[in-house]
């Protein structure tokens, strides 16, 4: 399949699921987290098929992989929030496991094509 948008992008497709899982999962959540644990968790969930996106349309293959790393960092994030969450309130773990496993998922798929774009730059 030609990849002709960020939306062809399978990594960004499986963040894009993630993020809607993280926002049933913290709507689960205590009321007085909404400004904390849940802002936060959204937040840094949204930044990883953002920063796809963003980077995909970018002009040259260093910039996309800058914007892979953003997304690679915000997953990290998202990462120790979901386990912060998981250690205050009680998540089902089935949905614990969803995303964790969804998150890993994503995480792979980013290092993987970081790794492709880095074998295009010209070697210094």
């Amino acid at each position: 399949m030609e990849v002709r948008s960020y939306k062809d992008l399978a990594v960004w497709q499986k963040a894009m699921e993630l993020t809607s899982s993280v926002y049933r999962m913290t709507a689960e959540l205590p009321s007085d987290e909404r400004f904390g644990l849940i802002s936060q968790a959204r937040r840094a969930a949204v930044s990883v098929p953002a920063n796809i996106a963003e980077g995909h349309r970018r002009s040259s293959t260093k910039d996309y992989l800058r914007f892979l790393s953003i997304a690679a960092g915000s997953l990290a994030e998202l990462e120790t929030l979901i386990e912060l969450a998981s250690r205050l309130y009680r998540i089902q773990s089935t949905h614990l496991d969803e995303l964790v496993g969804s998150a890993d998922e994503v995480g792979r798929m980013l290092r993987g094509i970081q790794q492709k774009l880095e074998a295009k730059l010209p070697n210094p």
